[in-house]
């Protein structure tokens, strides 16, 4: 699973859309299974970037393309090992944090 680190990108959702369009967009080509790392945002930079990660997951089948949103090294490799296992998962945009899921409330 190739891995592609979204840097650098605006804060105002709609520039960092286009922006991610024209410089990252044409680095996911080929084939291959894709995971997309972008940094934590607030919630206005979540529908483009799903749909970005949509997009081309219907684009490369049957290859798979999924994002991650963290800045956590630790749950970026954990979210990648876990879905280079799962051969079903793609078009998906997982929001990681390091804190775990937490106990379980009764």
């Amino acid at each position: 699973m190739r891995l592609l680190a979204v840097e650098g990108l605006p804060d105002a959702p709609l520039a960092a859309s286009a922006d991610f369009h024209a410089r990252f967009l044409p680095l996911v080509a080929g084939d291959g299974d894709w995971l997309l790392v972008f940094p934590p945002a607030d919630h206005t930079h979540r529908a483009w970037r799903l749909a970005v990660v949509q997009g081309l997951a219907r684009a490369a089948v049957p290859c798979r393309v999924n994002a991650v949103e963290s800045d956590d090294p630790a749950a970026i490799a954990a979210a990648r090992a876990f879905l280079a296992q799962a051969s079903g998962v793609t078009g998906q945009m997982l929001p990681l944090d390091s804190q775990g899921a937490g106990g379980v409330v009764d």
